[in-house]
Formats: C-alpha cells, structure tokens, sequence
C-alpha cells in the first residue's frame, strides 16, 4: 500500500514548516512527514526549505544569517509559528510511529553546509530515531556524506528536472541508485520516465512528489509506488483510503 508523506509538514493545510502542521500531522493517517534543514552561522539547525527567508518568514535576508535572538521573534507568515529548530520537531515525533524525511538543503551558493549531516544526526541519535529517520538530499556528496557517517541511517534522493538536466535523467538514475534506498522523483519527470523507473526501481523504493490535486493522486496511487508526497495530506489520505489495493 502506497504510504502519504506530508511534504513539509503539510504545508497547504498549515504554514510551511512549522510546529502547528508538525502537531496536526500526528491526527492524520500518515506513514511519514518530510521537512528541510539549513544550518545557522551561529551553529543552529532550523527547519526551513529556502536559504532566503522572504518568501515563508515574516523577514529578509539569508537563512543562515538569523541569529537564535532573531528567530524566537521571527513568525512565519500568516502564522503564529516562529522557525523550529530540528531538536524541536524530532520532539514531536519522539513517541509516534512516522517516518521522518529530513532533507539537507544547501546553501545560497547550492554548496553543502559543511557538518549538518553530523548534527543532523547527533540530533537523531539524542532521541534515538535512527529506525525512523530518512535522510534525504538532492546533492548525491551529500549523502555519500551520510553513508560514510551513518551506513545504517536510510537514505533517499530527490531528483528533478534540474537536478538531472546535466548528467541526463538516466546517468543520473544509474548513479542514484546504489547509493540511496528510497529515490523521489518529481511527478512530472516521474511520469515521463515511468517504464524505465518501474522496470529498474522497485515499488517500494519509489516516492512520487509533489501530488496535491485530486487528479495527480488519482493518477499515482493507481501506479502504487512505495509513497507519495503531498502538500495536502488530510486530501491524500482520504483518497489512499478509497482506492483499492492493486491486484
């Protein structure tokens, strides 16, 4: 059965990233959560998916310039939400059942943050969440990072357009594949490459992001990879929960 990922955090239900969707998740049927980690200068992990604050925090400037002070007074928008830290949301999720996709995003540069891998899992460790946990990341140096650090943390890699237009979509898919257990491809790109994907990856190794409208989870719970990301969750499980098993 196809599992619903709330992408992060469910953001078009709950402000993007923040501790109020992180709490509502817990009361839907999801089989896991993703959400985005930057690294401060000032040494904090903030759950965040920009490197650039304008477009979800009610302030400018780089991410990794907000200081601890700053960000306990700086709202996400249209909320009363501050930026979580990641110790934050894993405590959430301390006592729950979910899979926790954490995403390592790069900096402004699209240069990975040297050491947020390591106290993304010191982090992870503190709770004992390495069962659970789901590294992921776009930039493949940054989960043969996380190999070398944790062989026994699950990996995945997120592919796009863009992250594939240089090498092409098949070197990319054939360099990906030993090296993440699960891959998200992006369902536009998905769907171009369904034969090929389907024949080399099997089902349960596959996510399909980001389906929001009732037509794009129609169209990928009857394919029935392993997950599905979705900004609307509460829609993605309703739906999950009608569609029959495949045969």
């Amino acid at each position: 059965m196809t599992g619903i990922i709330g992408h992060r955090g469910g953001r078009n239900l709950w402000p993007e990233n923040g501790l109020t969707g992180f709490r509502n998740l817990l009361d839907l049927p999801v089989a896991g959560v993703e959400f985005d980690l930057h690294l401060s200068d000032s040494g904090e992990v903030l759950v965040i998916h920009d490197a650039r604050l304008d477009r979800t925090v009610e302030a400018t400037g780089l991410t990794r310039s907000l200081s601890p002070e700053r960000r306990k007074v700086t709202r996400l928008k249209d909320s009363a939400d501050t930026v979580p830290l990641l110790s934050e949301v894993l405590e959430v999720y301390a006592d729950s059942p979910l899979a926790l996709h954490i995403e390592l995003k790069n900096d402004e540069l699209n240069q990975p943050y040297p050491g947020l891998p390591a106290l993304a899992l010191a982090e992870i460790d503190r709770l004992g969440l390495r069962d659970r946990a789901v590294l992921t990341s776009f930039d493949l140096g940054v989960l043969e990072t996380c190999r070398d650090l944790a062989p026994d943390v699950r990996r995945l890699c997120s592919m796009s357009e863009g992250s594939t237009r240089a090498r092409g979509f098949e070197a990319s898919l054939a360099a990906t594949e030993p090296l993440a257990d699960y891959i998200a491809i992006h369902k536009d790109l998905l769907d171009t490459h369904w034969t090929e994907v389907s024949r080399r990856i099997a089902p349960e190794r596959l996510c399909a992001w980001v389906c929001n409208t009732e037509g794009e989870l129609h169209h990928w719970l009857a394919r029935a990879p392993g997950f599905i990301t979705s900004d609307d969750p509460a829609l993605a499980c309703r739906l999950a929960a009608e569609t029959p098993a495949p045969a």
